[in-house]
């Protein structure tokens, strides 16, 4: 089961700003277990409620499907191909809406061409099935497909008790929708259910069909400050920032680092004789002069985020006109940053720095 564990805690580690995707909210273990401990999803899951309350109207589908289809694709921006997508993973919380979970079978980018033959038969295209190599994001297409069919219908496209004739009626195409589907939505299916992944419509191609955008809401993303600056903030009480996962890490014999990601904390501090208000508002000038998504917390703290990359600011007044400013790189490190962002950073500051200390150090994380 190692395996296993571990790609699930590193695919949910990269998908944590996407409100439809099951955020872990910590990682704890002893000798011989390691607890997983994540968001309740109190609405229970999809299939579920199929099963209880029969086809869903188009709208009420699509809705879903949106959610799940933008969810996928930033698990496909973040190198996460998920490979078990089917309604029993498909969680909803408290206010109805969709929560991807169970990355236990999901598949990193740095893996390359997939090989595995895994997922649920009903749900998994017929590349995987056939072991052929296959392109994890249009094999989480073709899932899309089969759950927009059973949202639709309250039944599946392919179902047989026997597998090698399920997999022909999967080669054939063989497959009736019900006839109040209408016909976008057909159209839709038909596209996703394509055995052949080269002509299959992408989630890209799909994101921008007139069905799929009817009524859409492009998810906001979660709080900068929601997972990486509640646990290390600088100028509060130490302590305030422990949870489990760091006590327990820091005991003797028990070393959980291999279950990460190698990632790595880097650090510079600044200092400035502008006062604390003109310092946060240069930060955030040149974060959106270099493109970088911006957002104020609290106390001083501002969020940088550019594709992968997260900064995090933060600043407090030490004496009149003398500020004490650190940017923390809280995801994303790596020699890019020090060869083109951090020059970035520091040409855009400029004449507000009074001086820049220390040299970036990386540690393991």
């Amino acid at each position: 089961m190692e395996p296993k564990i571990i790609c699930e805690i590193k695919a949910m580690r990269r998908l944590q700003h996407h409100p439809n995707v099951l955020r872990i909210l910590e990682v704890m273990a002893t000798k011989t277990k390691i607890f997983i401990v994540m968001e309740l999803a109190v609405g229970g899951d999809l299939f579920s409620k199929v099963v209880q309350r029969g086809r869903m109207k188009e709208s009420g589908a699509r809705r879903y499907f949106q959610q799940l289809v933008s969810a996928l694709r930033f698990c496909h921006e973040n190198g996460v191909a998920h490979r078990d997508v089917k309604p029993q993973n498909l969680l909803l919380d408290g206010d109805g809406n969709l929560k991807v979970s169970d990355f236990g079978l999901s598949a990193l980018a740095e893996a390359g061409i997939l090989h595995t033959a895994c997922g649920t038969p009903a749900f998994t295209a017929p590349e995987v099935l056939y072991r052929r190599g296959y392109d994890g994001a249009k094999a989480d297409a073709w899932s899309c497909g089969v759950i927009l069919f059973f949202l639709l219908s309250a039944s599946l496209p392919f179902d047989d008790s026997n597998l090698a004739l399920m997999y022909k009626k999967i080669h054939r195409k063989q497959y009736q929708i019900p006839a109040w589907v209408s016909k976008p939505a057909r159209f839709i299916v038909h596209q996703l259910l394509d055995p052949n992944p080269q002509t299959r419509m992408s989630i890209e191609t799909l994101m921008n069909h007139p069905w799929f955008l009817n009524k859409y809401q492009t998810p906001s993303q979660r709080s900068l400050f929601e997972s990486e600056y509640s646990k290390s903030c600088k100028f509060e009480t130490p302590l305030s920032s422990f949870n489990a996962f760091d006590i327990i890490s820091m005991s003797s014999g028990l070393d959980l680092s291999g279950l990460f990601e190698a990632t790595c904390r880097k650090e510079k501090r600044f200092t400035s004789t502008e006062r604390l208000g003109r310092v946060i508002e240069r930060v955030k000038e040149v974060g959106e002069k270099l493109d970088y998504r911006v957002e104020e917390g609290k106390g001083g703290a501002i969020g940088l985020a550019k594709g992968k990359l997260v900064l995090l600011f933060e600043a407090m007044e030490i004496a009149e006109k003398m500020v004490v400013a650190e940017v923390r790189v809280a995801k994303g490190c790596g020699i890019e940053f020090e060869e083109v962002h951090l020059v970035e950073l520091k040409n855009g500051l400029g004449d507000i720095v009074l001086d820049w200390h220390g040299d970036l150090t990386a540690a393991a994380v």
